[in-house]
């Protein structure tokens, strides 16, 4: 979460998906989050989401809502959750973008992009700590 902008790209449930799909291209993600009018977590809406309604539905998933399209109640982690307890809900659930939330609060969302950068952040900081005690911290 630290390396994420403070910014939270959400949706209602009665935004047409022409218009989900806008925000998805515009702001270059892959999901959005769909929250109530007071800000409570209802669900997420994902580019795959979209294409299946798509193959299912065909052009007349445009005009549908996102409340239809949503995954409802999605897994969510908090941020006491570890790089690696995110990677392993995401890998097992077989989905891309984990909403993190904090008091009950919706504060942010990491993707699987997000999660590869942090793993890979932390095996270059076990490398260096490695590196360091076997030369005896002289590079």
């Amino acid at each position: 979460m630290k390396r994420k902008p403070a910014a939270l790209i959400s949706v209602s449930p009665d935004t047409k998906i022409r218009d989900v799909v806008v925000v998805l291209a515009e702001k270059r993600i892959g999901a959005v989050v769909v929250q109530s009018s007071d800000n409570d977590l209802l669900g997420i809406l994902s580019e795959r989401d979209v294409v299946r309604s798509l193959a299912a539905n065909g052009t007349g998933t445009v005009d549908m809502l996102a409340s239809q399209l949503m995954t409802r109640a999605p897994t969510t982690a908090t941020p006491a959750t570890s790089i690696f307890e995110a990677e392993t809900l995401m890998t097992e659930g077989r989905f891309r973008h984990l909403p993190i939330v904090d008091g009950g609060k919706l504060i942010g969302v990491v993707s699987i992009g997000d999660v590869v950068a942090g793993l890979m952040d932390e095996q270059a900081q076990e490398v260096r700590s490695l590196r360091d005690y076997v030369t005896g911290g002289a590079v």
